[in-house]
């Protein structure tokens, strides 16, 4: 764990060494994943068989390529009364939060009587891909479908690798609150090219969303273009801004909600209280034992974990800033976290006040938990309705409007050396 004074000399430069570092995998695995496209796109559901035999160690012809949505059902109805509640009230909440994100659609006539516009449509098909092993997060699954669902997507596939031929029953609970369409048992970057490309079995689909492993995420970025994608995702992190009046045991317990996750996860303290800092890393040491992901928690905070004293809060916000971290905590009193949270420019979902820990944005607050990660947030933005709709714009003009612009649009096209342009607007001129 990296402890940081800003007061130290030195400071600047390890600061910027905390920026730079890179913790997705060290392994070059494009030229793996570009083989396992080529080979999909040729050979289609020959190569998901073989993959899957594989890397997931069972055959798709012998224990079946798809997930049926009445074994979805019965996987819903054999949930304990208390897990089943808990799903239906994230998704109730995370299906109202984005139904609030729907856009607009515009039709209006501006001054020369020209009628504009632009309409808003959901995609015809969207494949959603749920991690297996380590990663098998139900709630996912909900924040993957349900902003789809809002958004009018016809179609909606999930892929879900199931190793050892093993099948998570709360994910498979978790596909029928969402309502998808069909559940495919193929992983890892052969899932995504099989979603962008088709097979016999798999139809293509139009956008490509859901968090994966190094393979998955540089599937996405190479497929970028024929299918469109949420965002190239890396390891999770959190970055907590919080003063002396906070339980240091409670900290210690936000940041280490995400250390649990990988080994390469981050999570950064920011504090202007020294012995507070003392007391968040000692109460740290005290708690990754007592959890059953302890080895995780203690290879990602002795790696990447960091402590970072500042003269006053308001002086690390320009230091998130630079982070541009996934997640942001402001555990500070509410007046005091409007304040801070008003200077902050680039962060994937802020999480205001001291009784709002990150954990809840997993679950059941609302907002969605795909969020861009690796210093993204500067030019990205979470998961959202807008990732699976597309819009349109629409443009009427009559004699008056035409006559008002299109003179213009001639001088245009002439100075750029298009006559052919120049006369589609000439000719309608009278």
């Amino acid at each position: 764990m990296r402890r940081l004074d800003a007061s130290d000399p030195g400071f600047a430069e390890q600061f910027d060494a905390l920026v730079d570092d890179r913790r997705e995998s060290a392994s070059d695995v494009s030229a793996d994943v570009a083989a396992i496209i080529a080979r999909v796109k040729v050979e289609g559901d020959a190569a998901l068989a073989d993959y899957t035999a594989k890397f997931d160690r069972f055959d798709l012809d012998t224990s079946g390529w798809s997930i049926s949505t009445d074994e979805c059902a019965a996987a819903y109805d054999a949930l304990a009364p208390e897990l089943r509640d808990a799903l239906n009230l994230a998704a109730e909440r995370i299906r109202a939060y984005h139904a609030a994100q729907l856009p607009e659609d515009r039709d209006y006539r501006d001054s020369t009587g020209a009628r504009l516009g632009a309409r808003w449509r959901g995609v015809d098909a969207a494949g959603v891909y749920v991690p297996g092993g380590r990663a098998a997060y139900p709630s996912s699954v909900l924040m993957n479908i349900l902003p789809a669902k809002v958004a009018g997507v016809g179609r909606i596939v999930m892929m879900t690798p199931t190793p050892g031929g093993e099948v998570n029953p709360v994910v498979m609970a978790a596909a029928h609150i969402g309502g998808v369409d069909e559940i495919w048992r193929v992983g890892g970057a052969q899932a995504i090219a099989a979603l962008a490309h088709g097979t016999d079995r798999i139809a293509a689909v139009d956008v490509v969303t859901g968090p994966g492993n190094a393979w998955v995420a540089e599937a996405k970025r190479q497929l970028y273009g024929v299918v469109g994608i949420d965002m190239v995702a890396g390891p999770s992190e959190i970055v907590v801004v919080a003063d002396a009046k906070n339980e240091p045991h409670i900290i210690a317990a936000d940041l280490l909600s995400q250390a649990e996750h990988d080994p390469t996860s981050q999570s950064i303290l920011f504090t202007d209280d020294a012995d507070f800092a003392d007391a968040v890393a000692a109460a740290v040491a005290q708690v990754i034992p007592t959890l059953s992901t302890a080895a995780t928690m203690q290879a990602s905070w002795a790696d990447n974990g960091a402590v970072i004293v500042v003269p006053r809060l308001a002086d690390a916000i320009p230091l998130c800033d630079r982070l541009a971290p996934e997640h942001l905590e402001l555990a500070v009193d509410a007046d005091q976290a409007d304040a801070l949270f008003a200077k902050v420019r680039h962060a994937g979902s802020v999480f205001l006040g001291r009784q709002t820990p990150e954990a809840i944005g997993d679950y059941v607050a609302g907002p969605n938990h795909v969020l861009p990660t690796g210093r993204r947030a500067r030019f990205s933005s979470g998961l959202s309705v807008t990732d699976f709709m597309k819009r349109t714009s629409f443009l009427a003009l009559d004699d008056a409007s035409l006559a008002a612009i299109g003179p213009a649009a001639v001088a245009l096209a002439g100075a750029e050396g298009l006559p052919a342009h120049a006369l589609s607007v000439q000719n309608r001129l009278k």
